[in-house]
């Protein structure tokens, strides 16, 4: 496996632990449709929570919640369209987050922006 793939496999599965210590259940771990991927889709309540996750182990590039651009959350939307309809969850009320997953130094800092974009893409806040 790639360097790159595993400090992403290691930010997932610190991101889904850490949502599930707050009481989220996950429902799916790299749902795959025809244009994208998403890390994790979770239910909070009746909310379908889809879920970007990013990790960084140097500080170089940034913050790792400043990759979700715009480009990457139409997709993320696209990919959860597909998520709704195959799973039977089609007008179930959902969001999206983003954690992300800081590795530079010592244990893992996770950030949780709940919230983080709506449907149509719009720049993160």
């Amino acid at each position: 496996m790639a360097h790159r793939q595993v400090t992403g496999a290691a930010g997932e599965a610190a991101a889904r632990a850490f949502l599930e210590g707050r009481g989220l259940t996950v429902l799916a771990t790299r749902f795959r449709a025809l244009r994208g991927e998403i890390d994790l889709v979770a239910r909070e309540g009746p909310v379908v929570v889809f879920v970007e996750v990013k990790t960084r182990r140097t500080a170089t590039f940034g913050p790792p919640e400043g990759a979700v651009r715009v480009a990457k959350q139409r997709q993320i939307a696209r990919v959860a369209e597909a998520f709704l309809s195959t799973s039977g969850l089609r007008g179930a009320p959902c969001r999206f987050d983003v954690v992300a997953v800081d590795l530079t130094a010592g244990p893992a800092r996770i950030t949780w922006i709940r919230d983080a974009f709506p449907a149509e893409g719009l720049p993160l806040s």
